[in-house]
């Protein structure tokens, strides 16, 4: 700026900054009195920048190479162009008509050339269609068939080339002498049938009918119908006067000799006529279905007439099924004849279109609405056989126990069913199977309720092998509900298998086998009072030291490990081994509970001592699966998880035990012992505990009281409202019982449903129903009321076994990582 070179001006820099460069002039403030200096030298640069400019605008204007000039000389060229093309395309239309009047002559002559020869053709085609049909007409009337269904299909496809010249009086009148000729044909044909079947001459003309054929072949669809109909009519007439109008003949009892019949007219087809109809016409299969519309119209109306007679006898059942059964057979016997691809219609008022066509059913159908008179027959006989079943004995006399053996009458049932139900698929498939399964379903209730829930109910109690036999027999049909309802499904319709559900039954067994473990559970309880007894009268609130074992420790295991023994040396399947050894734990841990109520006052030190005496019950029955020849064979795991099994039912005694264990005095660890072990808010549950433990009554209040302050305090927010291991204790409904109500008792701070409490209720309100009904050896059966209560029952304590099985061990359990069956409680 300061006499520097415009070359090297800062101001020519292609990445100029005003802010670096001001910065660089006026680096110091001493230099701020060059400004005006500075600005006059930049309004100079700018002045000399603008006249530069403007001297090369003027230059670049009035220059012999202007844009001006380049636009200007670009206009004349372009418009050069456009003149040559437009020359060009006036060239080519002139050539193009110059062209077309040269060929003008040449493309008339190709026309005059096309049209001649269309006309040469059609009027050879013309001589020959008439030609053809004076022909055919003499051929017609000396009746020379073959060569007549030859020449007719060449004068019908020689007639379709003329269906556009119609209009032309002489084409109308050969259509019209064509259409006239054959109608004709047709006659005459149809005629020398009927003469020839009318004089029985049809041995001597085999060969002249079946040339007729071939023309009536050639006329069409129609023809062949009409000839094929009056064939079947005509040998259907005499069958139709016979078994239509007379009643005996008619009647089912003649069925038999309808099927004779026709298999002799099949018969004489065969030997007579076969050889004159074409084998694609299939006249036969005609003057089959033919007969079976028309029988199976037949027996409709016989039914209809024998299901409304007020006077006389109805139906018979076993008549009904012999001639539904010799009809499928009969229609079988046309299926195997007949049977091939699929093929056309045979049905002679229908067209001729490609669809299968099939036998089945095709008489039977007539039947099908009157089955429910044999599914009521089917319900009538198994009710006659439950009764009888009741009073069979469970295992005969020549045959030895098994522990894998079911009650003979199970099997005979089932085979009945099994039977009975391959009939009725084969009858129906529709709502007459449903209806079956209805009734099957409704017995194998019956069978249950009122065969193996009575076994177990006799006077007295079933013998151990009388009660496996049940528990196996349940088991049994658990299984075969199942694979029943499966094979329903697959032979019923496809929109009526939704409506097949034999769960329910399913449920029954599965409640039935519960109630056989819980008798077996019911032997092991008996055997074992007396040992209970003497835990009762065992004075608890006078014990002074704890010792040994008590003695009625060893005596009851002596019992349970001498029933669990015998009981389970013959139970076969080691799910209800498993069974059997969790419901006894179970009932040992309940009835321990009920006794220590039973056994109240219990002062601190007898607490300890019962203490002693669980830890040494629970020892013990964790070795009780040992007894099971089928179980302690198995896996490790599978006695680990009943070790866990047991642990956690008799370690439900813990926290009432070990709360009874402190003394009342000091007040307050009596209470923080009852929030750290029982942990709930009941003042009602707390003052059990002080009865306990023996606690006087005017000693209660002041103790209630401080719980109160202590439950009500900020650190037990937590607690529950009550301990389900209370709860039922002490309650007047369940002193009677040996459960004392407490069925329901789960694990501390849970509160889960107890199989076996559950299962001993439902027995005892099966045996309380029956016996209420009347139910005895000998006496008749229950109550519709009495059985629907067992049935709800059963089935509840099915579907519960189903849903949890930890009450019957190895049902449904989770596998783990060895593929044994984890069924411990969570």
């Amino acid at each position: 700026m300061n006499g520097a070179s415009p070359a090297s001006s800062p101001l020519d820099a292609v990445d100029y900054d005003p802010i670096d460069h001001l910065n660089t002039i006026f680096s110091h403030p001493s230099t701020l009195s060059a400004v005006g200096e500075t600005a006059a030298a930049l309004q100079h640069h700018q002045n000399v920048l603008s006249t530069s400019i403007s001297g090369l605008v003027a230059d670049q204007a009035y220059s012999s190479d202007s844009s001006l000039q380049r636009m200007q000389s670009a206009k004349a060229e372009l418009a050069t162009l456009f003149r040559k093309i437009e020359s060009v395309r006036t060239r080519a239309l002139e050539t193009e008509q110059t062209i077309t009047s040269m060929t003008k002559d040449i493309r008339m002559l190709d026309g005059m050339k096309r049209n001649l020869t269309l006309s040469m053709t059609a009027l050879k085609r013309l001589q020959m269609l008439a030609t053809a049909f004076e022909q055919l007409r003499g051929l017609a009337k000396t009746r020379q068939y073959r060569e007549c269904a030859s020449l007719l299909q060449a004068v019908l496809q020689l007639m379709k080339h003329f269906n556009s010249y119609r209009s032309i009086n002489q084409i109308a009148t050969l259509s019209r002498n064509v259409a006239e000729l054959q109608r004709e044909l047709l006659e005459q044909v149809c005629e020398d049938f009927e003469m020839a079947f009318a004089k029985g001459e049809v041995g001597p003309k085999k060969v002249t009918l079946a040339e007729a054929c071939l023309v009536i072949d050639a006329l069409g669809e129609h023809a062949r119908s009409r000839l094929v109909t009056w064939y079947v009519n005509t040998h259907l007439r005499e069958y139709r006067q016979v078994f239509r109008g007379n009643d005996e003949a008619g009647s089912l009892d003649n069925i038999g000799r309808r099927y004779s019949w026709f298999k002799r007219m099949l018969k004489t087809y065969d030997d007579e006529h076969v050889g004159i109809f074409p084998g694609h016409w299939r006249v036969n299969e005609v003057l089959a279905n033919s007969f079976c519309e028309g029988t199976r119209d037949d027996f409709k109306g016989i039914l209809e007439r024998s299901m409304r007679r007020a006077d006389g006898p109805k139906i018979d059942v076993n008549l009904l099924l012999s001639c539904l059964q010799e009809t499928m057979d009969f229609e079988q016997s046309l299926e195997k004849r007949f049977a091939s691809d699929p093929r056309a219609s045979i049905d002679t008022l229908s067209s001729m279109e490609e669809k299968p066509h099939t036998f089945d059913r095709s008489i039977s159908e007539a039947f099908e609405p009157y089955l429910s008179l044999w599914v009521e027959s089917q319900d009538k006989q198994l009710a006659t056989m439950i009764p009888k079943y009741r009073n069979q004995p469970l295992i005969s006399a020549d045959e030895e126990f098994s522990n894998q053996a079911v009650i003979p009458s199970s099997i005979e049932l089932f085979h009945f069913y099994k039977l009975t139900l391959a009939q009725c698929a084969k009858l129906s498939t529709g709502d007459k199977l449903l209806d079956l399964s209805r009734i099957l379903a409704k017995y194998l209730d019956e069978y249950a309720q009122q065969v193996l829930l009575y076994l177990l109910q006799t006077p007295g109690g079933p013998s151990l092998q009388n009660t496996v036999l049940v528990l196996n027999t349940a088991d049994y049909w658990h299984t075969n509900t199942q694979q029943l309802e499966e094979n329903i499904k697959k032979r019923i319709d496809n929109e009526l298998s939704s409506k097949v559900d034999l769960s329910s039954q399913s449920d029954t067994f599965m409640g039935v086998a519960s109630a056989g473990v819980l008798a077996l559970v019911r032997r092991v309880e008996v055997d074992c009072e007396a040992s209970w007894r003497e835990m009762r009268n065992t004075n608890w609130s006078k014990m002074d030291s704890v010792g040994d074992q008590s003695s009625y420790v060893a005596e009851l295991l002596r019992h349970v490990n001498g029933q669990a023994e015998e009981i389970l040396a013959i139970v076969g399947k080691q799910q209800y081994a498993r069974a059997f050894c969790d419901n006894v734990v179970e009932n040992l841990a309940n009835t321990y509970i009920a006794n220590i109520v039973q056994c109240r006052p219990v002062s601190e030190v007898g607490a300890e001592q019962m203490l002693l005496d669980k830890y040494v019950l629970t020892k013990e029955l964790t070795t009780l699966l040992a007894h099971s020849p089928i179980i302690s064979k198995t896996s490790t795991t599978t006695q680990n998880n009943f070790t866990k099994r047991v642990n956690q039912s008799m370690a439900r005694l813990d926290p009432l035990l070990k709360t009874i264990q402190v003394r009342p005095f000091p007040p307050e660890g009596l209470v923080q012992a009852y929030l750290i072990h029982i942990g709930d808010r009941s003042d009602t549950n707390f003052r059990k505990i002080l009865e306990l433990k023996g606690v006087r009554k005017i000693d209660q209040p002041s103790l209630v009281e401080l719980f109160g302050l202590h439950r009500d305090s900020k650190s037990n927010d937590q607690l529950v409202q009550s301990n389900p291991l209370l709860t039922p204790l002490m309650n007047a409904s369940g002193l009677g019982s040996s459960g004392l109500g407490i069925a329901g008792i789960g694990p501390l701070g849970g509160q889960k449903f107890d199989a076996a409490g559950f299962g001993e209720k439902l027995f005892s309100a099966a045996r309380d129903g029956v016996s209420a009904a009347g139910e005895r050896v000998g006496s008749p059966l229950m109550s519709e009321d009495a059985k629907g209560a067992v049935e709800g029952n059963l089935k509840s304590i099915g579907k519960f076994f189903r849903r949890d099985m930890s009450g019957f061990g190895r049902f449904g359990g989770r596998k783990d990582g060895n593929g044994s069956v984890d069924d411990t409680v969570r």
